[in-house]
């Protein structure tokens, strides 16, 4: 199928960029899971997309070294001849008191957060066909301010600040640029370190009354990189099941 659509879809092996990866791939598109260190969770991934007859394969990559990043994408382009669709869900988190918080998290949280998703972005403005769409993910908590989340959330409003303007310098190309904000979601990295207390008050922030679910995400993440969804460019969308 030589007008299939690609999708390179990092933080594939896991969480919500697992729901993305297999959420494209049941709209039609082809698809590289992008991954770190999960080989075989990322495996499975690629597997649950082929035998539903889908098109997929794994690609390593440390989304914050750029060399990696760009053998990611030129291999994308020699196996299925382009790139249409880019949604970096690579991430980290790290949870602290700002006055308690070690240094050597903040550089890590920067060098995926912030580094990793610059790296992306610009890998994928140079790489993307024109009517693509290119997505990066935020977190609703940068409009929280919950205690504990300071680097977290400084990490997250610098990659609200640069999709936003990704989305006016790519003018002229028809590619659209968008920030997915998800509220508390249902994954492993949002369980880790948390008890079953906060999880339950989290879970109650909605009006909706539950936590997220990476299918949740994934289901915003495709309308926003699909044609029905092409006019909304330059925002960040907070899907959160209403939490202010």
């Amino acid at each position: 199928m030589s007008d299939q659509r690609v999708a390179v879809v990092t933080g594939g092996s896991r969480g919500i960029g697992r729901a993305v990866a297999t959420t494209l791939a049941a709209r039609g598109l082809a698809v590289v899971v992008g991954y770190q260190g999960a080989a075989s969770a990322a495996a499975e991934v690629v597997d649950a997309i082929t035998s539903a007859g889908g098109r997929a394969f794994a690609a390593q990559a440390d989304v914050a070294d750029e060399n990696a990043v760009a053998a990611m994408f030129d291999t994308a382009d020699e196996t299925f001849g382009g790139i249409d669709v880019v949604v970096n869900a690579a991430g980290r988190l790290s949870l602290s008191p700002i006055a308690d918080l070690d240094l050597a998290d903040l550089d890590a949280l920067h060098r995926t957060n912030i580094r990793g998703t610059f790296v992306m972005a610009r890998e994928a403005a140079r790489r993307v066909r024109d009517g693509g769409a290119i997505i990066t993910m935020s977190t609703s908590v940068v409009g929280l301010q919950l205690p504990n989340y300071g680097a977290y959330v400084a990490s997250k409003g610098a990659v609200e600040a640069m999709t936003l303007v990704l989305a006016r310098e790519l003018r002229g190309r028809d590619i659209t640029v968008n920030a997915v904000a998800p509220g508390p979601t249902a994954t492993e990295l949002f369980f880790e370190g948390k008890d079953e207390a906060t999880i339950e008050r989290m879970a109650k922030q909605p009006p909706l009354e539950r936590l997220g679910t990476p299918e949740d995400i994934a289901e915003v993440v495709a309308f926003l990189t699909s044609p029905a969804g092409h006019w909304v460019n330059g925002q960040v969308v907070r899907a959160n099941g209403g939490i202010v």
